[in-house]
């Protein structure tokens, strides 16, 4: 993701995460139709054709992810207002970010975002 999010700038990357119940192990990379440096949207039919194939691979959607390539990475009110998949974790990427801080994950339901702890494995 934190290749991508690099690969990407100026612009916002964004994909989606697949993986068991227990833990995400599989990353989509999919293209920002917006080509846009503060927002980003996955095309409907890149979206559902992403979305079959962590079906067809027998994994769960898991997660959404997408950078803020000059910002904080932390949900602004738009991630918060477009987050449409509550079971899912969302990851906001900083590329300049310094490496420990460069990849932040948040549950976002209900209007708010908690941070969660990633946890490699």
């Amino acid at each position: 993701m934190l290749e991508q999010a690099r690969a990407e700038l100026p612009y916002e990357c964004c994909g989606l995460l697949g993986g068991t119940p227990d833990e995400i192990t599989d990353v989509f990379p999919t293209a920002n139709a917006l080509v846009s440096p503060s927002e980003y949207f996955i095309a409907p039919g890149e979206l559902i054709a992403t979305l079959r194939l962590i079906r067809e691979r027998g994994l769960r959607h898991r997660g959404i992810y997408h950078s803020h390539p000059r910002g904080q990475n932390f949900p602004s009110r738009r991630d918060i207002e477009t987050a449409y998949y509550p079971a899912c974790a969302y990851f906001i990427i900083s590329p300049e970010a310094p490496m420990a801080r460069a990849v932040r994950v948040f549950e976002i339901r209900n209007g708010s975002a908690a941070e969660l702890k990633i946890e490699p494995v």
